[in-house]
């Protein structure tokens, strides 16, 4: 058990933080933090250089997530963005990740959730601190999910513009 839940934080938290090296310096083809900011410009959010900053650590807290240190906050940072990527951009596109919809995000929410539900597992910064018995368990999951999915709405609805109104053909 301890080393499965070592490959999945490892894959899940790996995986997040490359997607936020795009972000944070524009490696791997990523558009660094002024083609986040001008992308996020382009989605309607306001207060532009704090979403992007938001962004940038969300994505970098897969990092976290890899190492299991702080990993409910890592998992709701990871859930709560991928649950905005949804919101914003995936969902309009259907299930299919091939067609750009969600379902990518969905395994990066499903295994973030169950990350902080499980726990990190033996070979953790947490574990190694000792706060993993503490910092994991049905309630942490359950939170994690519930709190990151609110996240996301608060942040789609209250810190983005409203679109502009539909002209009606007379």
């Amino acid at each position: 058990m301890a080393y499965g839940l070592l490959l999945i934080r490892v894959a899940v938290g790996g995986i997040v933080l490359a997607h936020g090296l795009q972000k944070t310096f524009g490696w791997w083809n990523g558009p660094g933090p002024k083609g986040v900011h001008g992308w996020l410009g382009s989605l309607g959010f306001r207060f532009l250089a704090l979403m992007t900053l938001l962004l940038i650590l969300a994505e970098d807290g897969g990092l976290l997530l890899a190492f299991g240190f702080l990993t409910p906050l890592a998992a709701l940072m990871i859930v709560a963005s991928q649950c905005v990527a949804i919101g914003t951009v995936h969902g309009k596109n259907g299930f299919w990740n091939g067609g750009g919809g969600f379902e990518f995000n969905l395994l990066l929410i499903g295994g973030a959730t169950a990350i902080a539900a499980t726990g990190p597992g033996r070979f953790s910064i947490d574990r190694w601190l000792g706060w993993d018995d503490n910092l994991s368990g049905l309630w942490w999951g359950v939170g994690v999910l519930v709190v990151g999915a609110l996240s996301a709405v608060f942040i789609i609805t209250a810190l983005r513009k409203a679109p502009p109104p539909q002209e009606t053909a007379a």
